[in-house]
């Protein structure tokens, strides 16, 4: 057995078979030739996983390894027909020795086209496969990788809200509910690997991806993440029907960049880095066989993340024991060169990240190609190659793909009805309401009802979302609900927050006031004879969106609502109507004007394609609004950093200010009332190595079924490392109805305890503890008992 593929070894292979030796092949001018007979021992599904790669290693010539270390994306414009089938006298040009990763099949021209339907696509998969398989010399099939950030980013497939209103459920199941939906959808068409969750620990909401994450806290990202992981993966190591391979990224320090810019320097220490920003993947790598990491584009402490070696092998596989594979984000590799300036051409780039850890090259073959010169000229060692190919072949055997590399395409699966319910459900979960003045939920007794702004009929998908199988908007959605009855909708725009566009594609052009001042007069207009004003606005997927390239921006210096939004607000407030507000867009904004002027604010990110009948059922009170802030909101740009686990040194005030966020993270109020008991310990004092209890009775003093979060967080009194003032270490979503009463209950062990001492180890130090319970990190809604560690 080759030594360097014992560290791939250990999941999805219960098979030891016995050690095998493969069949001699002839060299030939380029390597190895000669196709291998039917009974090679790499395709024997008897035979143990390692012993296959083994086998098929010393098959295989330099070119047909370092072609499973690259993948197609750009290039399979150039492998199809006219008609985007595909073309295999392309493909002999193309891809002679094979390939690791068809990039996105689902796509045909790339960029915003919407591409394949399920069928299509896995049609399409199967005749690349069939080609591989049949064509190439060594006949090894391809994994083929799509995005689904927020569901499958494919035509006619399911789209829930971005990661971030995921994370604003504060919902275990219904996280991995979602993600399994997804993993179907994906799996059925023909995906294996699927370049999701986000688990960025969002600390700048300047960054135009917090839509991306899981919010500021690396607790609620690696729980929330861990779900996604399940439920894309399943419970084990083996892969079953309708699963697909995750990815989790991006590693590390992506989400509090330089100056809040995309891909900018992270400048964090060690301490940081591993118990804020590494904390997710750790804790997922630790609880699950997650198969893919990816790196991050940003550098940290000097070092971009794909030339990284500490972290992506130290740290990763030696200290973590991280059994599955590395992947590049797109042209993440040749970026080490074009961006960063740390390899003087692609070859140097391609050195740097194998050697640190990047096993494959996406979304495209740049740099990887001259992975052959360099292993024939001796500046890479072969075993650094192998030990990357063989981490790609273990996906592909562990998939199945040599016993079986074909789908039915009748049983592709688009949207359903049962996929609607679960979106819609999500998406009420995720509204976060932050004020009500008794106004809702609302009554029967309004005859009209003015929906306004520029978010009430638009597709608020975000980035990452294709073509879903449709979208209802806040506006469709409200027509909906009172269709048939006593009240009447009217509907303006009142102003616009850009001129229309594509999160694809620039430029993002600035509405023009002149023109907005006209759809203010109209939407004063519109409202005037209104009993009740629904305005729905905020950012949308041109002012928060993954600045990628130098000119295509998604970042932004300010917080303030963008254009005359705060306008219209003080326009349709003169009105003295009761206005709700629906904040929409992909990260905290400056709403303190709009919560001045509303009888009720929702704080809604996105809420996916149900996004009209979530807000309707809420706003009637056919469901509860479920969320809370994955995120604080600050004041303004000024106030950042907001994020509330901040160290006892910080905030210490600011002239003429308040140096508080607006709202608080895991803040959100209910439609019902909720009574939390004092905290009580099972035993006062516990062991370090000891697990002890704390629990709260919570009851619903209210008159209607509602949903509270039960938070835990802990300080840790006095240490030898200064601590957060408050972290948290657990949460309990709970549905009441009147009267109704639960208990509540959180581990407190080394797992809630420890922290990284002086010498960087995890440890618990013995001494005394603030546990602290109650419905946010707000003190006001906290009580504390003193927990002592001996």
């Amino acid at each position: 057995m080759l030594p360097f593929l014992a560290a791939i070894d250990g999941c999805g292979d219960d098979n030891p078979g016995s050690e095998t030796t493969p069949t001699e092949v002839s060299e030939g001018p380029s390597g190895k030739t000669g196709k291998p007979s039917e009974s090679a021992s790499y395709r024997d599904p008897a035979v143990s996983v390692t012993n296959r790669i083994n086998d098929l290693l010393a098959r295989m010539t330099v070119e047909e390894k370092v072609a499973q270390v690259t993948a197609v994306w750009n290039d399979k414009r150039r492998m199809d027909n006219e008609d985007f089938s595909f073309n295999p006298d392309s493909a002999r040009t193309l891809m002679p020795h094979g390939i690791g990763h068809i990039t996105r099949p689902s796509e045909t021209s790339g960029g915003a086209d919407a591409g394949r339907t399920g069928a299509e696509e896995v049609a399409y998969v199967n005749t690349i496969q069939r080609w591989l398989v049949e064509e190439t010399r060594l006949g090894i099939p391809a994994l083929m990788h799509e995005e689904s950030l927020h569901g499958l980013a494919a035509k006619h497939a399911t789209s829930w809200g971005q990661p971030i209103s995921v994370a604003a459920t504060f919902n275990r199941r219904l996280t991995r509910e979602l993600y399994a939906m997804a993993a179907r959808q994906a799996a059925s068409r023909g995906a294996h690997v699927v370049l999701t969750p986000v688990v960025d620990v969002a600390r700048d909401p300047r960054w135009g991806r917090v839509e991306e994450t899981l919010g500021e806290d690396p607790y609620l990202a690696g729980q929330i993440g861990l779900q996604a992981v399940l439920g894309f993966q399943g419970d084990d190591d083996k892969w079953d029907e309708g699963e697909v391979f995750a990815t989790l990224k991006h590693m590390a320090g992506h989400g509090e960049p330089e100056g809040g810019n995309n891909i900018a320097p992270a400048n964090i220490s060690e301490r940081t880095l591993r118990e804020v920003f590494l904390q997710p993947f750790r804790y997922i790598v630790k609880n699950t066989e997650v198969r893919n990491i990816m790196a991050s584009y940003n550098e940290v402490n000097g070092i971009p993340s794909h030339a990284n070696k500490w972290m992506l092998t130290d740290l990763l596989r030696d200290e973590w024991g991280y059994k599955g594979a590395v992947v590049s984000d797109y042209y993440g590799v040749k970026e080490l060169t074009d961006r960063h300036a740390v390899a003087p051409d692609w070859k140097a780039a391609a050195i740097t990240a194998i050697s640190a850890g990047v096993d494959i090259e996406l979304p495209d073959r740049e740099a990887y190609p001259s992975l052959v010169a360099s292993v024939k000229d001796g500046s890479l060692p072969v075993e650094v190659l192998d030990q990357a190919v063989g981490r790609i072949l273990k996906q592909k055997f562990d998939r199945g793909l040599f016993e079986n590399p074909y789908l039915d395409p009748a049983k592709a699966l688009d949207n359903t009805p049962e996929d609607d319910r679960l979106v819609r459900k999500a998406g009420a979960e995720g509204m976060i309401l932050l004020k009500n003045d008794s106004i809702l939920p609302l009554g029967s007794t309004f005859e009209t009802i003015a929906v306004i702004g520029p978010n009430a009929d638009k597709v608020l998908l975000g980035g990452y979302s294709n073509e879903p199988a449709h979208f209802i908007t806040v506006r469709q959605g409200l027509e909906a609900h009172f269709d048939g009855s006593q009240t009447n909708v009217v509907y303006s725009e009142g102003v616009r927050v850009t001129e229309p566009g594509s999160w694809y594609k620039d430029p993002v052009i600035a509405v023009g006031e002149e023109e907005d001042r006209l759809r203010i007069t109209a939407a004063v207009k519109a409202a005037r004879d209104a009993d009740i004003i629904v305005l729905a606005l905020g950012g949308n997927e041109l002012t928060s969106r993954e600045a990628w390239a130098e000119g295509h921006w998604g970042d932004r210096p300010s917080l303030e609502l963008v254009g005359l939004q705060n306008e219209l607000v003080d326009e349709l407030a003169k009105l003295g109507k009761p206005i709700v507000s629906l904040v929409f867009g992909g990260r905290p904004l400056n709403i303190s004007n709009v919560v001045e002027k509303s009888a009720a604010v929702f704080q809604c990110f996105y809420l996916g394609q149900e996004t009209g009948h979530s807000v309707a059922d809420v706003l009637a009170g056919q469901s509860y609004p479920g969320g809370k802030l994955p995120i604080s909101i600050p004041r303004s740009a000024g106030h950042i950093p907001a994020y509330y686990n901040y160290k006892p040194t910080a905030r210490r005030g600011y002239l003429f200010d308040d140096v508080n966020a607006a709202w608080p993270f895991g803040f959100g109020l209910s439609y019902t009332t909720f009574e939390v008991s004092a905290p009580t310990l099972a035993a006062p004092e516990i062991g370090t190595k000891e697990t002890g209890k704390v629990s709260v009775t919570v009851t619903n003093t209210g008159d209607r079924t509602g949903s509270e979060v039960i938070q835990l967080y802990i300080r840790d009194r006095f240490s030898t490392v200064t601590r957060p003032v408050k972290e948290l270490k657990g949460f309990e979503k709970i549905l009441l109805a009147p009267g109704e009463s639960k208990v509540v209950s959180f581990d407190l062990g080394p797992e809630q305890l420890e922290y990284l001492g002086p010498e960087m180890k995890w440890i618990v130090e013995p001494g005394d503890f603030d546990i602290m319970v109650g419905t946010s990190s707000r003190k006001e809604d906290l009580q504390a008992v003193a927990l002592r560690v001996r």
